[in-house]
């Protein structure tokens, strides 16, 4: 068993932990029995751990395809995954992207999330502005 002593917005807790393999580890006072992920315990001054990567899913949601005028093809756009403030766009219209190319900065929560594209194309359209607020499924880019 290992003893930490963590604070949380200037409250100590002291808390024990369970080693149950290499990498998994259950709080020894809960009463639950599922293990959860987390890195084995190094000596030295404590980091910040690093961000869960997003599933694809949250990252951006393309719509149904709408008939192009221009060139026959189709439209996809790209809608809000969930609420949030447009930080900053990283593409401008007439771009090509690739596939999980950067298209803009959403805060939501107090992170910076970034949209990706769905698929390769070239951005016809910025749908919102930048410190815009927009809701989940909000249309943001249009690619073609």
């Amino acid at each position: 068993m290992k003893h930490y002593r963590i604070t949380v917005n200037g409250t100590s807790y002291d808390v024990t932990v369970e080693e149950l393999g290499a990498s998994k580890y259950v709080p020894a006072t809960s009463g639950a029995s599922t293990p959860t992920s987390a890195a084995p315990s190094v000596a030295g001054p404590a980091t910040a751990p690093e961000a869960a990567p997003q599933p694809a899913s949250a990252q951006s949601v393309p719509a149904k395809p709408a008939a192009s005028a221009a060139n026959g093809g189709s439209v996809t756009t790209v809608k809000s995954p969930m609420p949030g403030t447009v930080v900053a766009f990283k593409v401008i219209v007439g771009q090509k992207v690739k596939r999980g190319d950067v298209l803009l900065l959403l805060e939501a929560m107090k992170m910076e999330n970034e949209i990706v594209a769905p698929q390769d194309g070239t951005v016809v359209a910025l749908r919102v502005a930048a410190s815009a607020a927009v809701n989940t499924g909000d249309a943001l880019v249009d690619l073609a």
